[in-house]
């Protein structure tokens, strides 16, 4: 079973940026306003349409429920069975995102929903003004919180952080944030499209229209506790896998090849997937398929497959569950 690749699910959004289109290569979107490539999705109504081998033209549900754990690996079906755990992005943030925060598991659930979002962002090459906020840098109380909402002071009260690429950033769920204009990232997440809007700069949607708050929402979610860094810290490499974040949503690495390099996932009971960042590789696995991949390409790789041969010279972001 071969790696596959996804058609993209570009989404227009009123704070997108203009660079994603050029960055994947679609000629035909350069003047469209996209804020974000769903590159690997199993949201219903927004799921993944493989675009190559034998699966071309199916979405990645049927692909999963066909396939089962040769896809996705047996601990994994067991866990999830056909809903595929991850989403991946890239976003292009031309504007500000809203302040947000995400529920964890067991309050998404109470509240009817299947699951959280924990996520992680690995930036790429980003306005030289890029920010981003990040977690809370003072010590404040639900209450505190919503008279900061109300009084639009809300991000007095988060961490602001400048960004350039390969800066990594974990999102557990419960810890505020916000993606600032300029930034240009990859974007791995629990499968979930549940985010609470804490505030939005009193902007407008395409009808005139306050775009909605989930102020209460929001004050049960969030971690109030208070961190030193919210940065992940590392130390980048050459032609070695360099680990970002570990959890027990997913794991990552980052790869920067110039010379060929082979990748053993026979201890691996899980798919893989890969995110071309920078540069154009080729991806042989076990059986003589080979797969090209450049930048702004994701593709996902079964759990049947033992080792990657990887040659050319590519960047790129590795994660499994």
């Amino acid at each position: 079973m071969q790696p596959i690749k996804f058609k993209p699910i570009l989404k227009q959004t009123i704070w997108g940026g203009r660079r994603i289109a050029g960055f994947k290569h679609i000629d035909s979107c350069r003047d469209m306003q996209i804020g974000e490539s769903w590159e690997v999705s199993g949201v219903e109504g927004s799921e993944s349409v493989a675009a190559n081998g034998p699966y071309e033209g199916r979405k990645l549900t049927d692909i999963v429920a066909d396939m089962k754990e040769k896809l996705v690996g047996a601990d994994n079906y067991r866990r999830f069975g056909n809903d595929f755990p991850l989403l991946v992005k890239f976003i292009d943030a031309g504007n500000d995102l809203s302040i947000q925060v995400h529920p964890d598991d067991e309050t998404a659930r109470k509240k009817g929903l299947k699951n959280g979002k924990t996520e992680m962002w690995y930036m790429m090459d980003s306005a030289p003004e890029a920010r981003l906020l990040c977690g809370l840098k003072d010590n404040i109380t639900p209450e505190t919180y919503k008279r900061m909402v109300a009084d639009g002071t809300i991000c007095d009260a988060i961490a602001t952080f400048p960004v350039k690429a390969d800066d990594c950033f974990f999102i557990p769920s419960g810890r505020i944030h916000s993606i600032g204009r300029g930034c240009f990232l990859v974007e791995i997440q629990q499968t979930s499209d549940t985010t609470y809007r804490i505030y939005d700069f009193n902007r407008r949607d395409k009808d005139g229209n306050l775009r909605e708050l989930h102020t209460e929402e929001a004050a049960e979610c969030i971690d109030y506790t208070v961190r030193k860094d919210y940065r992940t810290n590392y130390i980048p490499a050459k032609n070695q896998g360099v680990g970002l974040v570990r959890c027990k949503y997913f794991n990552t690495a980052v790869y920067d090849l110039d010379e060929p390099m082979t990748l053993d996932y026979s201890e691996l009971d899980s798919f893989v997937i890969i995110i071309g960042v920078k540069g154009e590789g080729v991806f042989t696995d076990g059986e003589g398929n080979e797969t090209s991949l450049r930048e702004g390409e994701t593709m996902l790789v079964p759990a049947t497959t033992d080792v990657l041969n990887v040659s050319g010279a590519i960047k790129f972001i590795e994660t499994y569950v």
